[in-house]
């Protein structure tokens, strides 16, 4: 009778300790899982590149609209309109400056694929016309980089309305020099790539007062 009981026991014990095994064992494969998850639901992947942090800090480019602020190079200018233009499912802005004193330019924002923010000032007087592989302008040597023609959009003040445009595009490493045509004849302007650090963004408050 007390050898049963012993035995009875014996079992009793191997049976607690398995069950505190598998407690233990499930309880530590929920928390794997669990972290994990977390792992999971942390990671995104993202473009190493990216200017999503930069963007957070001196505003996002592609976001700019009449009535924002452009800090560029320490002068502020207020955006006036903004031309959206699209070809080929491709879109990118630009948008007319302009300081309230006399100085006004222009800024494009492109995407293909990298971000290419650019200030434009217009040049009067050029003779050359777009076309060849090379061109001339005031001491200096563009090389032909794209051309075309795209359907463009006004907001705000931009001297435009809503029609076709055609382009003609040149480059010479930063500088840029662009030749566009909205209708009434060639139109020149120079260009140069703007870094990051360069220029910052105040959008305007649209939000209730």
């Amino acid at each position: 009778m007390e050898a049963l009981l012993i035995i009875i026991i014996a079992i009793l014990a191997i049976i607690a300790v398995v069950l505190v095994f598998n407690v233990i064992a499930n309880r530590r494969e929920r928390q794997a899982r669990e972290v994990q998850g977390v792992r999971d639901r942390a990671y995104a992947p993202r473009d190493p590149f990216s200017s999503a942090d930069d963007d957070a800090v001196r505003g996002d480019p592609r976001t700019l609209k009449p009535g924002d602020l452009v800090e560029v190079r320490g002068e502020t200018f207020a955006v006036r309109g903004t031309l959206t233009l699209s070809q080929s499912g491709f879109s990118w802005t630009e948008n007319f400056l302009d300081t309230g004193t006399g100085r006004k330019a222009w800024v494009s924002v492109e995407e293909d694929p990298d971000l290419e923010v650019v200030l434009w000032e217009e040049l009067s007087g050029v003779t050359a016309t777009p076309g060849p592989d090379t061109v001339d302008v005031e001491g200096r040597r563009y090389t032909s980089d794209e051309a075309g023609s795209a359907r463009f959009s006004s907001l705000g003040t931009t001297g435009l309305a809503t029609g076709n445009m055609s382009y003609h595009d040149y480059a010479a490493g930063d500088d840029r020099l662009s030749f566009e045509d909205f209708g009434s004849g060639w139109e020149c302007a120079r260009g140069q790539v703007l870094a990051r650090a360069e220029y910052r963004i105040f959008p305007a408050d649209t939000g209730p007062s």
